[in-house]
């Protein structure tokens, strides 16, 4: 691991409404992710039932937003460079909406799949976009804390979720017994609650669509595009007195970059290899810690070991409450200790949780959800959010947004991986045995953590890109 001082930045407190103001709203991409992504956990079991789902149609079922999501992520990068940071937060948002409705009123399991495919698009441009438009905008002093409030905000999306899934139950659950007459709410809220579950979503959606276009451009994407003025005017509304030599850094960074380094594959040349090779296997191992799993099916697993259906809608949303808090503590730490510190310290604590969770899956349903919390807590400070920012910041600004695309592509593709095979593992090799599995994955990146990850905390981004000079 390579350890850098922290270089303390100061900035003037009156910048701090506007940074905060376009990092929260920009981040609502995220919790649009979280809430879409986790939303499906609890129509899982009724959509299976409703459809008559085999193993194989229920993951296509759960994969086809992550699907959308490889596709989405792919366009992003290309998006971005060439309509800029905050079109595509539109762009996303209307993918969102789009989904949210047609996931609701679907009237087949294809209509269902392609509606939910729909909305990996938005989820894919969005998480991509987000954390680079967050980064691009940011001090250096405070750039992992920003960054770290969209993997906050998906945390939120996620516990939303969970909390509106078990108060629909439970509306059904109340209504059922009282309202008997063959109505659209009855048909909507009642009989088929998993509709009222995915059209909710609407509601964060069109917020999010009506904030997003209120949002400035990235000031750097103004500058390598040639529109100065107004990328100078945002400057001065986050820097004020330092704006003038932050224009001119960021000017004559982008000057010297090679014009022949805009290419896609430039992505791959020597110099920029090892340190792709990190972004994206942080990534990786990320998804296949087995975190989607635990949110995706927990209300499944929960079920399975023991727990009434009520019961384990409960125990996924205190699960995902742990999520919350420990990527608060995500935002606290970052930038003090370092990336590289949590990272290592959230990869050991996950194994361990995976081990118990393996070991313990059919014993007390009490003690699983506890090692399921502890490997929440460890992802929400370590594996969670630290892929993001290391992403967002480490590449030079000539292949970001490209190099970005290929790190979120990885992780939409493990994803679907995992979201599309853990039923037949699950149904072959037994749950506890696909547990000790992921926990075996995490192993190597203890030591790419420690021998090869850099530490980029207190870094300006010009800073980071004169390593490659």
């Amino acid at each position: 691991m390579t350890t850098l001082p922290i270089i303390k930045q100061p900035i003037h407190k009156a910048h701090l409404p506007f940074l905060m103001y376009i990092s929260i709203t920009s981040a609502l991409g995220g919790f649009l992710w979280g809430f879409d992504a986790i939303v499906i956990s609890g129509t899982i079991d009724t959509v299976k039932a409703q459809f008559t789902l085999s193993s194989f149609t229920e993951g296509l079922f759960v994969s086809s937003g992550l699907a959308g999501a490889v596709v989405g992520s792919a366009l992003a990068g290309w998006l971005s460079d060439r309509f800029g940071r905050s079109r595509n937060l539109i762009l996303a948002a209307a993918l969102l909406l789009i989904s949210a409705f047609g996931s609701g009123f679907s009237s087949s399991i294809w209509q269902l799949i392609i509606s939910r495919w729909i909305g990996g698009l938005g989820v894919g441009i969005s998480a991509m976009v987000c954390p680079l438009y967050i980064s691009e905008i940011s001090p250096a002093h405070l750039r992992g804390r920003l960054v770290t409030v969209f993997q906050f905000a998906i945390t939120i999306g996620i516990m939303v979720a969970l909390l509106n899934n078990v108060a629909l139950h439970r509306f059904a659950q109340y209504m059922a017994e009282r309202v008997h007459e063959d109505t659209f709410l009855k048909w909507f809220l009642v009989d088929e609650t998993w509709r009222a579950m995915f059209a909710t979503e609407l509601i964060p959606g069109a917020i999010f669509l009506g904030l997003v276009l209120t949002l400035p451009e990235s000031p750097r994407w103004l500058i390598k595009s040639g529109i100065k003025e107004p990328a100078n005017k945002i400057l001065k509304r986050i820097f004020i007195q330092d704006a003038e030599q932050e224009y001119m850094e960021i000017q004559k960074t982008i000057a010297q970059e090679d014009a022949s380094r805009k290419r896609f594959i430039d992505v791959f040349a020597p110099r920029y290899r090892k340190i792709l090779f990190v972004a994206v296997a942080l990534a990786v191992f990320a998804q296949f810690s087995g975190i989607n799993v635990v949110f995706y099916y927990g209300k499944s697993l929960l079920k399975d070991a023991g727990l009434k259906p009520d019961s384990a809608l409960s125990g996924a949303a205190v699960i995902g409450f742990f999520n919350m808090i420990f990527t608060i503590i995500a935002m606290w730490l970052v930038d003090k200790i370092g990336r590289c510190k949590l990272m290592q310290i959230g990869t050991i604590g996950a194994i361990v949780c995976l081990v118990a969770i393996g070991a313990m899956f059919s014993g007390s349903s009490t003690i699983l959800i506890i090692f399921m919390c502890g490997f929440v807590a460890c992802f929400a400070f370590s594996l969670g959010p630290i892929k993001f920012i290391f992403a967002s910041e480490i590449f030079p600004t000539n292949i970001r947004s490209h190099a970005m695309s290929i790190v979120l592509l990885s992780m939409w593709l493990v994803d679907t991986l995992v979201g599309q095979f853990f039923p037949i593992l699950r149904d072959s090799i037994g749950t506890s045995a696909t547990f000790f599995f992921f926990a075996g994955i995490l192993i190597p990146q203890i030591f790419i953590v420690w021998k090869v990850m850099p530490e980029t905390a207190g870094k300006s981004l010009e800073e980071i890109e004169s390593w490659y000079n």
